[in-house]
């Protein structure tokens, strides 16, 4: 039976204050720089290095003297009996130990700093390479000391499945339990790994979860409601078909990623419905677009994703609407729907967005090259997408629960997180999740060179160089990867190194179950690697024999990401832990981030002054690059931004009306 303290913890969560905006705004940035201050990391550092040095006094202890400390520990920690500061020191230093004996992994001083960063609560960039797997573990083990639910966010299934188990005897050694939730587990699975002391998951899982118990509760969603039925009706606290055990402790991997790039769009659960007038209209619609010319009868908006039709494409809209069914006809309706028929034909490109596979439209994650399978898109768009591509268009979808990402992680009492690229969003980080960046330095310095930018006018040209950049290293033995937005590019990337008889590895969202093999391989000699976005995150690239001589990895950005972060993480992959590596971006005027964020008159400038050679084109044209991805960055925070304010605005409208 559930415990009442137990039954409230398992529903309540932490109430997100709302947005700082005007001077507020400003004063709480003020605030976020002062925890930022460098003064943290230096003080961190220090107590690293003394716990560290402490760890070395107890290498002699015996296995069954270790393990009964650290339980005597965990008992001290979870009833407060000293102060954290005195606990923890003495903690690190014997999981220090632990970590050694159990996976034969000795954390180095800067993983236990990262491991304090992460305890007190700061989002911890740490260099690709630089152990973050097991820094977290050290975290982690002390928050499940409290006895509370802890959850380590990971960016997919496979991370998930393999750090739980991976680490699962550290875990065992120091008196706690571990699991792993991923998509294929039942209800009763999911269940059974929630009440382990220590969670591994993703966003998307965690998040859907949430929601589903939230259905499943209905108006028992608070504590006291339950407390007041089992009063009247002497049923028991809990509540059949609940598989969370409750929200408390969060730690973030790869935060980046899970906070910013995916946090675009909320997650939501909905249930299909009949409507077969609707799949009829997307279809006529299709047919209607098809007809319709661009510049014409309508204007694509590429900085904006958005299609707009001139007068005279809503008269040619309106004269051709009697081929739609029903209420489909009306001025407005039409109008939408063909709209949304011109932008899957234009703006969502079959290898860019999405895939099609076993006859269903599948959307790929843009910022991570990943497929989303059971993911749609929302307003008719993914009917109209279905439709374009002559597929059974399926029915459209009810909306039974919404939630954005940000609003879901304001709801934890104690969250951190850790990535290689956090200081370009400083401030968000701070302004959404309240969370202060602190920079972890490298165990060995970076030894990573990094080549200045080539840009060129057109896709052909960068093309043709990038192959020929890639041949110069692949003579001399020097593993080569490259990165690229998207399945397209990859695809077309590789035909041409197909041609010319070049062997390689090509990791997309069509091949994503190799990923961490491709990914893991990628530093041994000779070898080529094309991969897309940040496939690959959490795996470590080893250089292979002979290869440190060679120079190590050669990473090449095939163009600029609408986040220098991305490109960040893209670099990092080579170069870690002191090894040597390096790294250059190509670019093209006519590359997707340029095309959506640089004025048309720009481009026409510069493209004539880079295919003449002219003295300072590519300089400015690097700068005209730079320019458009900090529009780029700007404009997806405000999207973020936007969606968080969505949810808050809802929150409020279902708190009054008594909604749940």
């Amino acid at each position: 039976m559930i415990v009442p303290t137990a039954d409230y913890r398992r529903t309540s969560r932490n109430d997100p204050q709302p947005l700082h905006r005007g001077l507020d705004a400003a004063s709480y940035g003020v605030v976020g720089m002062w925890k930022r201050r460098g003064g943290h990391a230096d003080r961190l550092g220090e107590l690293a290095s003394r716990i560290h040095d402490k760890a070395s006094t107890v290498t002699h202890m015996a296995d069954g003297m270790l393990r009964d400390r650290l339980a005597e520990l965990r008992d001290e920690f979870r009833g407060q009996a000293r102060r954290r500061a005195v606990v923890i020191p003495e903690a690190l230093a014997l999981m220090v130990e632990a970590a050694e004996r159990t996976l034969g992994l000795r954390p180095y001083p800067v993983q236990v700093q990262g491991a304090l960063s992460l305890d007190d609560g700061f989002l911890t960039e740490m260099a690709t390479g630089e152990g973050k797997t097991l820094t977290a573990c050290l975290t982690t083990t002390l928050a499940a000391w409290t006895g509370r639910p802890v959850h380590l966010v990971t960016v997919n299934d496979y991370l998930s499945d393999r750090d739980a188990t991976e680490m699962g005897p550290f875990y065992t050694y120091c008196g706690v339990t571990v699991g792993a939730v991923t998509a294929p587990m039942s209800p009763e699975e999911r269940y059974e790994n929630y009440q382990k002391g220590i969670v591994y998951i993703t966003s998307k899982e965690l998040v859907a979860d949430f929601l589903r118990d939230r259905l499943r509760l209905g108006t028992l969603d608070h504590p006291t409601r339950r407390l007041m039925r089992k009063m009247r009706t002497g049923e028991p606290f809990g509540v059949d078909g609940m598989v969370m055990r409750g929200l408390d402790t969060a730690i973030v991997d790869e935060a980046d990623s899970v906070l910013i790039d995916e946090a675009v769009t909320p997650l939501i659960i909905s249930k299909a419905q009949q409507n077969t007038m609707l799949v009829d209209a997307c279809n006529a619609a299709r047919d209607i677009a098809a007809s319709l010319q661009p510049g014409v009868d309508f204007r694509t908006d590429l900085r904006y994703r958005e299609v707009r039709l001139t007068d005279d494409g809503e008269r040619k809209v309106e004269e051709a609407s009697k081929r739609l069914p029903g209420v489909w006809q009306g001025p407005l309706r039409r109008e939408e729907l063909v709209q949304q028929a011109l932008t899957a034909r234009e703006l969502y490109i079959r290898g860019k967005q999405y895939v099609v596979e076993d006859d269903k439209v599948t959307i790929v994650d843009e910022f991570t090259g990943r497929l989303m399978p059971n993911r749609t898109w929302r307003a008719g768009l993914h009917q109209a997408v279905e439709a374009k591509e002559g597929l059974e268009v399926t029915s459209p979808t009810e909306t039974l629960a919404r939630l954005s990402f940000q609003r879901f992680f304001r709801f934890f009492r104690r969250m951190a997180g850790m990535t290689g690229t956090a200081h370009e969003a400083r401030a968000e980080f701070w302004h959404i999740y309240g969370l202060p960046v602190l920079r972890i330095p490298t165990h060995r310095p970076c030894i990573r060179e990094q080549y200045r930018d080539r840009v060129f006018a057109d896709r052909t040209s960068k093309s043709e160089a990038i192959v020929e950049d890639i041949l110069r290293w692949h003579k001399i033995g020097r593993p080569v990867l490259v990165g690229t937005r998207n399945v397209q590019a990859s695809e077309s990337l590789a035909a041409m190194l197909s041609a010319l008889g070049v062997e390689f590895d090509l990791l997309n969202a069509t091949r994503h179950q190799e990923e961490a093999r491709i990914v893991a391989g990628a530093g041994q000699m000779n070898r080529v690697t094309i991969a897309t976005n940040m496939a690959g995150r959490g795996t470590d690239i080893k250089l292979g024999r002979g290869v440190v001589e060679l120079g190590g990895l050669h990473v090449i950005a095939s163009e600029r990401h609408e986040s220098g972060r991305i490109d960040r993480q893209l670099f990092g992959r080579s170069a870690r832990q002191g090894d040597p590596g390096s790294a250059q971006a190509f670019m093209s005027m006519d590359d997707e981030l340029v095309e959506r964020f640089t004025p048309g008159w720009i481009r026409r400038q510069l493209v004539p002054a880079i295919e003449g050679g002219r003295p300072g084109a590519e300089g400015l044209a690097r700068a005209a690059i730079a320019r458009a991805q900090r529009s780029a960055e700007r404009m997806a925070f405000r999207q973020r931004r936007s969606v968080l304010e969505t949810d808050d605005r809802l929150e409020r409208s279902l708190g009054f009306s008594g909604g749940t």
